[in-house]
């Protein structure tokens, strides 16, 4: 297993008005996950002010298989969404504690899943 911290935002297309980012590959075998948590988004339209990712939340974390033409970065395929037990949402703002446990819940859930054989496949694979 290879677990990779990266500078950038995994997912999300406001993601550069994200005051929280994390991404994490995985790898194990012939399989690369990332995991992506973003949040704290700025406003634009009112200074000083946030405002929420999507329906009730201000950070959100996902996971998503690589794209498999990608050889050097392996970001995220949109269309290969994972999903997990883990929570992914919270709703409370400037939480960016939090945020960072969220996110590691969902890369050991992950971390535990691949080291069992789960290849994450399903869905829209």
């Amino acid at each position: 297993m290879e677990r990779t911290e990266r500078g950038w935002a995994g997912h999300f297309i406001c993601a550069d008005r994200c005051l929280f980012r994390r991404n994490t590959l995985l790898e194990h075998k012939n399989i690369k996950i990332v995991i992506s948590t973003v949040g704290g988004m700025k406003d634009i339209h009112k200074e000083g002010e946030y405002e929420q990712i999507g329906y009730n939340r201000y950070y959100e974390t996902m996971a998503f298989h690589s794209k498999k033409d990608d050889k050097k970065y392996h970001d995220i395929d949109v269309g290969r969404q994972i999903y997990f037990k883990s929570n992914w949402v919270i709703n409370v703002l400037k939480d960016d504690i939090e945020a960072n446990k969220m996110h590691e819940k969902v890369v050991d859930e992950i971390t535990k899943g691949l080291l069992s054989n789960n290849t994450f496949k399903g869905g829209n694979q």
